[in-house]
């Protein structure tokens, strides 16, 4: 077996490695749960590539995310149910039915419009898909899948529920649910009632979120990017505390601070 810019190989890798007659032990073992959590972690990988811009980085995590429907398809193929195949034509099915001014005659004359075009394919899907199960009541919020990042689900939830006008006439009116919410986990922590504060703590995401997508943000880039941000800051005040001789535990709040303004400053020059 040797290496190929074709994927018919990656196939073939997959299947022997499935194979019960000389086939990898682990991978024999393997089901569509156990390896989930793979398929979410090789697609994090994929983004923090393009967020690094490391394209050496992003060709090799490509490689490792392609894998995962490979792997999906071998083992759905194995019990009868469809193989790589079938997900191939599927989504080139999706994708001319979804761009008709590209692949038939209806014409796009900006992307606005195209977009508009795909929104709207996309809603008689839902309801045709809602048909074949037997849903009589389908939601615009049915198919939002649960396992996205919190932070990302509530941004889409409530992207839904606008296209029907549910939601906020402009960004100033989302700020102040902000400030609502963030009232009431005060209110709720002053109670001592442990279970308002969990629940007023997730209002409060839910409006950051949905003030996110009114402010044209998208919210769980916003917050990795905060989290880089504090991290480099952090590594500065370690740094300085290191340059000072002095334990990080041992410096004390007033001093920390002192090295986090430092960055900060130097952030905003």
């Amino acid at each position: 077996m040797q290496p190929s810019r074709e994927i018919s190989r990656l196939i073939e890798i997959m299947a022997a490695l499935r194979n019960p007659d000389g086939g990898c032990p682990w991978d024999l073992e393997q089901d569509f749960a156990s390896i989930r959590h793979y398929t979410i972690e090789e697609a994090y990988e994929v983004a923090d590539a393009i967020e690094r811009n490391d394209m050496g980085d992003l060709r090799e995590e490509l490689g490792d995310l392609l894998l995962q429907p490979i792997y999906h398809a071998q083992m759905a193929s194995e019990a009868g149910h469809f193989d790589i195949g079938d997900v191939i034509f599927g989504i080139t099915q999706k994708l001319i039915r979804r761009h008709p001014h590209v692949f038939g005659e209806d014409a796009a004359q900006n992307a606005e419009m195209a977009k508009g075009r795909w929104e709207a394919i996309k809603v008689e899907e839902r309801a045709a898909k809602a048909a074949r199960k037997g849903d009589t009541t389908p939601s615009l919020l049915d198919d939002v899948p649960q396992v996205l990042p919190a932070l990302a689900r509530a941004e889409k939830l409530t992207k839904r529920a606008a296209k029907v006008g549910f939601d906020w006439p402009d960004l100033a009116s989302v700020a102040a649910k902000v400030e609502e919410e963030l009232a009431e986990v005060a209110e709720a922590h002053a109670s001592g009632d442990k279970a308002a504060v969990h629940e007023e703590i997730g209002d409060l995401l839910f409006a950051v979120a949905n003030l996110a997508r009114k402010a044209g943000v998208d919210a769980e880039g916003a917050l990795r990017d905060a989290n880089l941000k504090f991290t480099r800051r952090f590594h500065h005040v370690e740094a300085r505390c290191r340059e000072d001789g002095i334990a990080a535990a041992e410096a004390g709040l007033d001093r920390l601070d002192g090295y986090w303004n430092e960055i900060r400053a130097a952030d905003k020059a």
